[in-house]
């Protein structure tokens, strides 16, 4: 599946509110440094693992699932294998109704959960990783190190 990339720098443009489903509070695990690092480009990022409720994650208190969040959120970031996906996208349909944006991370793809949402016009993307895709579109890819806008093309 591929996705324009004027479609990916909206949705990454346009998106305050991230709730990040399955985030872990081990610093090695992608799913913390994605969130970690999403937050750090500005977006609030409320992580959600019903393992962790009530702790401090980013400033942000982690919630038990997506129904406890208060706040609007624009997109739903997925970080739990394939089969799960349908019943988080269900709670997100009905705790958000202005949700713009179900991300499913890379190897995460569900052909029912995005019908699902894609039927109640949410964008899906599945099987890609939002801070890849921001480093590669907003030029913060690094090499060796440093962080360049440019491929050389010596590589």
């Amino acid at each position: 599946m591929s996705y324009p990339d004027s479609l990916l720098r909206q949705i990454l443009t346009d998106t305050k509110t991230i709730a990040c489903v399955g985030v872990s509070m081990n610093e090695v695990r992608p799913s913390y440094y994605v969130a970690r690092y999403l937050s750090l480009k500005g977006f609030q990022v409320i992580p959600v693992n019903p393992g962790h409720a009530g702790k401090e994650l980013f400033g942000e208190t982690i919630m038990p699932d997506l129904a406890s969040i208060d706040a609007q959120v624009d997109m739903v970031d997925i970080f739990r294998r394939s089969e799960h996906v349908p019943p988080i996208v269900e709670e997100a349909l009905s705790a958000f109704p202005n949700l713009k944006t179900v991300w499913m991370q890379i190897g995460v793809e569900n052909a029912e959960a995005a019908a699902m949402a894609e039927a109640r016009g949410v964008t899906v993307i599945q099987n890609l990783c939002p801070k890849m895709e921001y480093q590669r579109l907003f030029g913060e890819l690094r090499m060796g190190g440093i962080a360049t806008g440019v491929i050389s093309s010596k590589l």
